[in-house]
């Protein structure tokens, strides 16, 4: 991009890729978990979704079965629209569910006995409203959320003015309720695509002006800006169904989001029986928070593709790759 003043760090937005598809020829047969690997011809299908660590942890996990022989397909999916298809099999893993987000979805579809849980990832989530630190100059108190809900109009854009403007990620998210709840005079402006966050919040850092806006952790930001999750009240379960419950009792969703919220993996039911070797590396696959972030910046901050970034982490750590499904996936 020309015409632009230097940035503390190399913004490279990434759009989605269509579906791919890795085929990879070799002696192939069916079997039981003792059987030679790939077991089967059929291809695991492993879905995308819109932000960059679960893309790339995506394609490692695909780039890790194409190594062994494995058919791959790759396919785009919003989060809403990935459990019917996990359920009925027409895609057969997610590498990266968040609490915070997918919870609600992930029960449900549990419920109906066509998924199972893959294991937890070792990092710990959060999803949130997030600040630059020199915010707090202006509104003093934060991360306090009533300091926040005293300097709504700081935060005020010719979109959203006399209202402070929330700048929300492109999923759905209760945070209309929210707002409502604890009586914020905010408006929530969602983004397009994920990465239009950071192109939001690095116009406003570079101008050091108020910004409010939805972030996670794991997440590269934290590794290159400095800042802070609003603290809301402590998040409930009953903060989503219970009006009583809560600082307003007319109301629902009255708090924050959960603050060590579970980063899991799900797979098809029947992954396990057609591809056992494939199961067992995805439920050996853990990242933590240090490396989620890593996977992350490769690309948002140093421009990588996600093929690229996934590469990169494979040749850097391959001692660690290679324990994955060790057991279930000795050759005969």
């Amino acid at each position: 991009m020309t015409n632009t003043p230097r940035r503390p760090f190399v913004f490279a937005p990434r759009l989605l890729f269509a579906a791919g598809l890795i085929l990879i020829t070799n002696n192939l047969s069916s079997g039981p978990a003792t059987a030679s690997v790939p077991e089967s011809e059929d291809p695991v299908r492993i879905i995308i979704n819109n932000w960059t660590s679960q893309i790339v942890m995506a394609k490692i996990f695909g780039k890790t079965l194409g190594s062994k022989g494995y058919n791959v397909e790759y396919k785009e999916l919003t989060t809403k629209d990935q459990w019917a298809r996990l359920h009925r099999g027409l895609e057969h893993v997610q590498v990266e569910v968040w609490q915070g987000t997918m919870a609600e979805d992930l029960q449900r579809v549990q419920e109906k006995g066509q998924i199972v849980i893959a294991g937890d990832h070792a990092a710990k989530t959060r999803e949130e409203w997030w600040y630059p630190s020199y915010v707090e100059k202006v509104c003093p108190g934060l991360p306090d959320w009533k300091a926040l809900k005293k300097c709504a109009t700081l935060f005020s854009h010719n979109s959203t003015e006399p209202k402070g403007r929330y700048v929300a990620g492109p999923w759905e998210k209760p945070e209309k309720a929210r707002i409502r709840a604890l009586e914020m005079d905010f408006t929530v402006s969602p983004v397009k695509q994920a990465d239009d966050l950071w192109v939001e919040l690095d116009k406003s850092y570079q101008k050091q002006e108020p910004i409010v806006l939805f972030n996670w952790s794991p997440n590269w930001i934290e590794d290159r800006f400095d800042g802070k999750f609003v603290e809301f009240p402590d998040y409930a379960e009953k903060c989503e169904s219970d009006p009583a419950w809560g600082i307003n009792p007319k109301r629902i969703h009255d708090c924050g989001n959960p603050k060590d919220g579970w980063l899991k993996k799900v797979a098809w039911i029947k992954m396990e029986q057609n591809w056992p070797c494939a199961f067992a590396i995805l439920s050996d696959m853990n990242f933590t928070n240090a490396m989620i972030s890593q996977v992350s910046a490769l690309v948002d901050a140093d421009g990588l593709s996600h093929d690229q970034a996934a590469d990169k982490w494979i040749k850097e750590n391959q001692d660690l790759q290679a324990t994955w499904g060790n057991k279930a996936c000795s050759e005969n």
